[in-house]
């Protein structure tokens, strides 16, 4: 798919359908916050922990499908094969990263996603990113780090452990971007089940490799295992792949700063861990901030380009279309 067709495409989108798909990535990066609560109550290693999690998941999304007649098919299993290979690399170098280098480090590195994706939306997928979304984007990003920043409890840091947290960023935007490339050809549900059958996979061998305990869970670990599911995977991954046919990709991506935010209010709700008057204002700026962007893609289109003669519409036009979408 072109830039040009892609952009069409976006020009095409359905009002209502960009405010369902907002509200989806919303609900889904708030969900995708509880993640780090759970991992609390789960004596499992990483690795495991991705194994039955996903596989569990697959085989429940295997179920519903067949029920509405959906087959897994070897199309899909294709088709869906670079997002799985993405997602199950995220989650081996995020978690094989926190062991080397700082939680901080880890999760400000992964934080810088957005700035990845936006670059490869607008050079690939035509989007348009306006000035003032920009700024509130990186307004955004600015207060999530500070949010981490200012959590910090540990400091050790190494150089292999941030390059491995490097790995698991541009993993998790190549997943992003795989779901957005599934558009019109397989759908969110499939792409969601595929990913989840590669992830579990990817993570079996590697978790083995790396010496992990890979044993059945507990009946309480299952219990927290499916609420996992029910919350990350069901409401977190199924939205945002459904909502990504439906936003401009950037967004979906930006988005996700609000996971260490919603992380961090719930460990204050459920965890009792304090949370600091700058950590506050911070979570307040990233909330403020995307709730701006949010205003930016339902409002209506700016109107920046000035009128033109008759004549010279055309050249006009033509050059407007080479302008860097920010300007």
């Amino acid at each position: 798919m072109t830039a040009s067709s892609t952009a069409a495409n976006e020009a095409d989108t359905d009002p209502r359908e960009l405010s369902l798909g907002l509200a989806g990535a919303a609900l889904a990066v708030t969900a995708w916050s509880t993640g780090t609560i759970l991992a609390k109550w789960l004596d499992m290693d990483a690795l495991a922990i991705g194994v039955y999690r996903f596989g569990t998941f697959f085989i429940l999304l295997l179920i519903w499908m067949r029920a509405r007649r959906i087959n897994i098919s070897v199309d899909l299993l294709r088709h869906s094969a670079w997002g799985g290979l993405a997602l199950g690399l995220d989650i081996v170098f995020f978690f094989s990263a926190v062991k080397e280098t700082s939680i901080v480090n880890a999760t400000i590195i992964g934080s810088l996603q957005p700035i990845l994706v936006g670059v490869i939306a607008w050079r690939f997928f035509g989007e348009k990113i306006r000035g003032a979304d920009a700024g509130w984007a990186l307004l955004a990003l600015a207060s999530a780090l500070v949010v981490v920043r200012s959590g910090a409890d540990d400091d050790v840091t190494s150089w292999q452990g941030d390059l491995l947290a490097l790995g698991a960023m541009f993993a998790w935007s190549a997943y992003f971007i795989a779901s957005r490339r599934a558009k019109g050809v397989i759908s969110p549900q499939e792409f969601t089940a595929g990913t989840s059958f590669w992830t579990a996979i990817i993570c079996l061998p590697v978790g083995l490799t790396l010496g992990q305990d890979m044993s059945w869970p507990t009946a309480e670990n299952w219990l927290w295992l499916f609420v996992m599911i029910a919350s990350a995977g069901v409401v977190g991954h199924t939205l945002m792949n459904w909502s990504l046919q439906r936003i401009p990709l950037w967004v979906g991506s930006t988005f996700t700063l609000f996971i260490p935010v919603g992380s961090a209010l719930l460990a204050w709700l459920f965890l009792d861990e304090a949370v600091t008057a700058t950590q506050g204002i911070a979570m307040a700026a990233v909330i403020g901030s995307l709730v701006m962007i949010v205003r930016g893609q339902t409002g209506p289109a700016p109107t920046d380009v000035p009128p033109v003669a008759s004549g010279t519409a055309n050249a006009s036009a033509d050059s407007a279309d080479v302008r860097r979408p920010a300007e």
